[in-house]
C-alpha cells in the first residue's frame, strides 16, 4: 500500500509541476494547491500503515498504538494550504480585474512581439 500511495505521491508532484510551470495564473495556483494536497500524502505515507494497532491512547496499557502526530500535522497544513490558495484565488481574480489578463509573461511586463 506504501508503495502505491509513493508513486501517487510522485504523479501528483510531476502534475503539479507541470501546472506551476506555465504561464497561466490560475494553473499556477491550481498547481501549487496540488503540490499541498501531495505533501500531505506524503506525510500520509511516512507516518505508515499498520493493521494491528489499537487507538491512539496512551492510559489502557496498550501493546502498540497509533501515532497521532502525522494526522494533526496533515490536519493542520490542509486547514492552512486552503487558507493560502483562497487568498491567492481572490488576488488572482483582483489581478484579472485591474490588468484584464491572467498571462503571467504579460504581468511581468515582457511583451510577446519580441
Amino acid at each position: 500500500m506504501e508503495t502505491m500511495m509513493s508513486i501517487l505521491v510522485g504523479i501528483l508532484v510531476t502534475v503539479a509541476t507541470y501546472l506551476i510551470l506555465s504561464k497561466s495564473l490560475l494553473r499556477v495556483i491550481l498547481g501549487t494547491a496540488i503540490m499541498s494536497h501531495a505533501v500531505h500524502m506524503l506525510i500520509l505515507v511516512m507516518g505508515g500503515f499498520s493493521r494491528d494497532s489499537s487507538a491512539p491512547l496512551l492510559g489502557e496499557d496498550a501493546a502498540s498504538y497509533t501515532d497521532a502526530l502525522p494526522q494533526a500535522l496533515i490536519l493542520t497544513a490542509i486547514v492552512i494550504s486552503f487558507g493560502v490558495t483562497a487568498f491567492f484565488l481572490v488576488l488572482a481574480y483582483r489581478t484579472y480585474k485591474e490588468l484584464k489578463t491572467d498571462d503571467l509573461t504579460k504581468l511581468r511586463g515582457h511583451d510577446n512581439d519580441e
